[in-house]
């Protein structure tokens, strides 16, 4: 059954080569979302520019189809209702307006089933809903990530420096240059800080909001201490709790619960967190654990979204302190345990661990530099991150 979830996983070989940085991208979500729009709307959430827009403008090509709750005589048009006959729609940001379910049902109902309607979104769907009419049974929700090593085809170890260095954004990665890819990440928290964030949340304190973002990139890959980060704010535990509620449902951060199990002696609350944007954490190290994660997620998404399984991203760590970077669960059973370590070392004490105890466990420990690829005495393949990710979305 693992072997069918990651088909490539387990022949692919380290190659060195050149990847072709085409100026248009084919996205991975494309022939999904256009199969579905014949059948029902399709909502399409994820970080800001991930693509959203981009793609959703191949596929809904009628003119005046597109209109974006940002864009004033757009705003107004959706508000009065002034929209074209039956057909193309695509509403950009429209879960900024309140009502925005309940414009989509009447559009729906108006419409008659007629048309394609794709609903796109830089922040959680399903948590800005404002109690609107419900549309069970009338949409498809698919979540968008940044750009993979699958999705690229990723071959060499120089282009995953690149994408490990520049981030998976599409933007930055395309243009090829680290000073832009770092004046970019700064520019496009600035804009969520001060112009997304306003207009879903309330938030009494944007300094303390923004001193936390610069604090966050420095807590990645060690379970994070909202009373730690509390003392160092000055702040109440509530407050940096919200904020960081409100940094996940923007599609900013994102949290991995510990895999638990009888007889390990997991510890059960501690969350990690992640960056969509990796080039934000300062740690080498940090950072490729962080890119992994964004793969996993990803993964794990498509899973979800696209075929209907129970796939979930966890990690793993004992009151003894041995850890596991990553635990793919299938139906909340463990169904691979990757491991990540900038360069080749001998197999954790982490691994070893969950290893014994669950034998039949694909388990990986990759690295990001270094082609070594080998086969452990405990079964544990170490090789390079390329032939463990090329295999995932």
């Amino acid at each position: 059954f693992t072997r069918r979830l990651f088909p490539n996983i387990i022949a692919t070989k380290f190659r060195k080569s050149e990847i072709n940085r085409p100026m248009k991208l084919r996205r991975y979500l494309e022939s999904v979302s256009s199969d579905e729009l014949s059948k029902q709307m399709v909502f399409l959430s994820g970080p800001r520019h991930v693509g959203k827009t981009s793609l959703g403008r191949q596929l809904i090509t009628e003119p005046n189809s597109y209109l974006n709750w940002d864009n004033v005589d757009d705003r107004r048009r959706i508000l009065q209702q002034q929209l074209a006959p039956a057909g193309e729609r695509f509403f950009d940001e429209l879960h900024k307006h309140r009502s925005w379910r309940s414009f989509l049902k009447t559009v729906c109902d108006k419409d008659g089933g007629a048309g394609r309607i794709l609903v796109a979104g830089s922040a959680q769907l399903d948590h800005y809903d404002y109690g609107g009419d419900p549309l069970n049974g009338r949409f498809r929700h698919l979540r968008m990530h940044p750009l993979s090593v699958a999705e690229l085809g990723v071959k060499g170890e120089a282009d995953f420096a690149q994408l490990l260095k520049l981030g998976g954004f599409p933007e930055p990665f395309l243009r090829g240059q680290e000073k832009f890819a770092q004046r970019w990440a700064q520019e496009s928290q600035q804009r969520m800080l001060r112009e997304e964030l306003p207009a879903l949340e309330r938030i009494d304190d944007f300094g303390q909001l923004e001193l936390l973002l610069l604090r966050l990139p420095q807590a990645v890959g060690a379970p994070l201490s909202i009373n730690a980060i509390r003392q160092e704010l000055k702040s109440s535990h509530g407050a940096v709790a919200r904020w960081i509620e409100i940094l996940e449902r923007s599609y900013s951060i994102f949290r991995l619960s510990p895999f638990t199990a009888p007889k390990l002696r997991a510890v059960q609350k501690e969350q990690k967190h992640y960056h969509f944007d990796w080039t934000t954490i300062p740690d080498p190290a940090a950072r490729f654990e962080n890119l992994v994660a964004c793969h996993l997620l990803k993964w794990a998404h498509y899973q979800q979204d696209v075929r209907g399984l129970a796939a979930e991203i966890r990690y793993f760590r004992d009151i003894d302190r041995r850890e596991v970077s990553f635990v793919v669960t299938l139906n909340g059973q463990p169904a691979s345990f990757i491991e990540c370590q900038l360069r080749p070392v001998p197999v954790t004490l982490g691994m070893k661990y969950l290893k014994a105890r669950f034998p039949g466990v694909v388990s990986w420990q990759i690295h990001a530099q270094g082609a070594a690829d080998t086969v452990s005495a405990e079964g544990v393949r170490q090789s390079h991150a390329l032939n463990f990710l090329s295999g995932l979305v």
